[in-house]
This record gives C-alpha cells, sequence and structure tokens, in this order.
C-alpha cells in the first residue's frame, strides 16, 4: 500500500531551487540522480550549513515533513525531505522510523545491522525473516503547503549482509524477486524497484509532470 495525493490537484514544483533536507551522503546521491532529468537546482542542507531538526513525529510522513518545513522557513526555497527506514516484521515492525538512530550516536549501520541480526536471533530460528522498507517524502513551499508521498518495497533479510553499495541497511535486505541484496545491485537496478523510486514516482507524477 502507498500514500498517495488525493484526488485534490497537486501544486506543481516549477524550475528553480530546491533544498534536500538530508545531510545523509547516501540518500542525497539517490535523490539527485532520480531528480538529475528535470533541470532542478539543488542543493542540501548540509551544504547549506543547517542543523537537523528534532524529528519528534509518530510516522515516517511526519517526520519528513518537520524537515521539509524547517528548511522551508529557514531558506525561503522549496524543500524536499525524506524519512525512510526498515521495518521487521518479527520486530513489530522495528527499527521502523528509528532506523537511522537504531544503534545509537553516531550513526553506525554496521552497528545497527548486528543489533538487528541479535533480536532476530533472539526470535528463534523458525522467526520470519520478513521486512520492507519504507519511504516518505514531503515537498514543502515557503508559504507552508505541502505534498506528501510513501513507497515501499517488500523483502527479506539475510545474514551475514553481502554488498558494499547502496548504505544503511542494504546489505542484508533483498527484494521480493531477487538475489541479491540491495547493496550487491548496481544503481539503476535498485533505482527501479526500491522505495524511494516508488515515492518519487509519485511525487513526479503529481508535482512535475
Amino acid at each position: 500500500m502507498t500514500h498517495t495525493p488525493s484526488s485534490k490537484k497537486c501544486r506543481r514544483l516549477e524550475p528553480g531551487r530546491l533544498v534536500l533536507a538530508s545531510h545523509n551522503q547516501g540518500k542525497l546521491r539517490e535523490i539527485r540522480e532520480l531528480l538529475s532529468p528535470f533541470g532542478l537546482e539543488t542543493v542540501s542542507a548540509a551544504e547549506l550549513g543547517l542543523p537537523e531538526p528534532i524529528e519528534d513525529g509518530n510516522s515516517f510522513i511526519a517526520n519528513a515533513e518537520i524537515k521539509a518545513r524547517f528548511v522551508a522557513e529557514k531558506t525561503g526555497s522549496v524543500a524536499l525531505a525524506d524519512d525512510s527506514g526498515l521495518c521487521v516484521e518479527a520486530l513489530d515492525e522495528a527499527p521502523g522510523i528509528y532506523s537511522a538512530r537504531w544503534a545509537g550516536e553516531p550513526r553506525d549501520f554496521d552497528k545497527a545491522m548486528e543489533k538487528l541480526h541479535h533480536a532476530l536471533t533472539a526470535k528463534g530460528a523458525d522467526a520470519s525473516k520478513r521486512a520492507h522498507f519504507v519511504c516518505a517524502l514531503s515537498l514543502c513551499w515557503p508559504d507552508g503547503h505541502v505534498e506528501n508521498f510513501e513507497g515501499h518495497v517488500w523483502g527479506n533479510l539475510i545474514w551475514p549482509p553481502r554488498g558494499d553499495r547502496g548504505f544503511g541497511y542494504d546489505p542484508m535486505f533483498v527484494a521480493e524477486g531477487h538475489q541479491q541484496s540491495f547493496a550487491e545491485m548496481g544503481a539503476e537496478a535498485k533505482k527501479a524497484i526500491s522505495h524511494r523510486s516508488e515515492a518519487f514516482k509519485q511525487l513526479l507524477a503529481a508535482c512535475l509532470r
């Protein structure tokens, strides 16, 4: 199930500067690749020296909107925020919105993957390895108008992790119908099926095409 805009017409994103409300280099790389055909001038919040706001929402959409609103207000430009994470069936959808902070600070995804593996192991050999990634996108204009979108991809977790591409939990996630982990896939192969691509398809259809 995806979060799609309502039947009302979404606001169109016009050419110009778009501030990416992220400090995650992996996310920024993927987002820029997805936006590259549309002639937008992208700059990141990190490049502008903006801090990260406190993400105290109770959903991916809520946290994406917090980041987008913060950056739009600080810069006076349209801002795009991504909030994404991994939800594991056997762990009651954890780590979920806490995916980036699962192993504490500073963020270390090698430790986070080990913690996730140990949590699953503690559930027993028969515990489900089913999981899905979620990506929420929030596009916010300086006047406070917001458009939100959400995409998913389902698959299974593996151990040990495989691959050195991608970022985050990619090395331990294999999407349905595939043999390679996200971290073993080339950028184009991952882009064809990822949660982020699904959310972007919705955003592009609603606001750019």
